[in-house]
């Protein structure tokens, strides 16, 4: 667990730094950077998703996780849950509160690097990995809550959760993640990872939160129909 909380607190940290140096930045170069944030997010997310091995597991796995997001509305809890947040700790309606926490989130959480290094902390005890993922968190959580403000620290609640559980289930289910699995993993969270790299870019208005449940079921295709 000592991966995350470095994690952890290297995100609150470039929270906060954000958070002081919000407004004295002109709006153009904030834009600017969150343009420049946008496109790495995307390059990020089309490296991930050309690692599949077989992109019929991708497709059926983003199309069975988008139908059961879609059902049960996962994409509107997460907003619910951003907007109580920010009835209770922000100031402003505005909605970039709700924005930042979700993108953020979603970008911290969604990826190889958070995967890889949660199960490398919890089979091997190495946090190395995730030591590296802090510096890169903390570096675009400065960016995130310059332009979205408060809401962007409360990601690390949901960094937290996530790659803990994964460090906490990797001890335990040691011989189930084998490579072939963590591949198709990472390809589907890829696409998803590009999706919010389209939004932060407002070229899309993709509804990002309800595409989460594709990455439990690209583990589960992969392991039937792959190992």
């Amino acid at each position: 667990m000592m991966g995350t909380v470095i994690n952890v607190v290297a995100i609150i940290t470039g929270s906060v730094i954000g958070l002081l140096i919000k407004g004295k930045l002109p709006d153009k170069i904030q834009k600017t950077v969150m343009d420049g944030l946008g496109l790495a997010v995307i390059l990020i997310g089309l490296q991930m998703a050309l690692e599949t091995k077989n992109i019929l597991i991708v497709i059926f796995s983003l199309v069975i996780g988008g139908v059961t997001g879609g059902v049960i509305n996962l994409e509107e809890g997460l907003n619910k849950l951003a907007v109580s947040l920010e009835k209770k700790y922000a100031k402003s309606g505005d909605g970039l509160f709700v924005q930042g926490f979700i993108q953020a989130s979603l970008v911290f959480c969604v990826g190889p690097i958070a995967i890889m290094g949660a199960i490398q902390d919890g089979i091997n005890g190495d946090p190395t990995i995730l030591i590296n993922k802090a510096i890169l968190d903390g570096i675009s959580s400065i960016a995130f809550s310059a332009t979205f403000g408060l809401g962007v620290i409360f990601s690390a609640v949901a960094v937290l959760i996530y790659q803990g559980g994964i460090t906490l289930l990797a001890t335990w289910a040691q011989g189930f993640l084998v490579s072939t699995i963590i591949t198709e993993m990472t390809a589907t969270g890829g696409l998803i990872i590009l999706a919010i790299g389209l939004n932060i870019l407002k070229i899309t208005d993709i509804k990002v939160g309800n595409l989460l449940p594709s990455i439990l079921v690209a583990i589960l295709l992969a392991r039937i129909f792959l190992v």
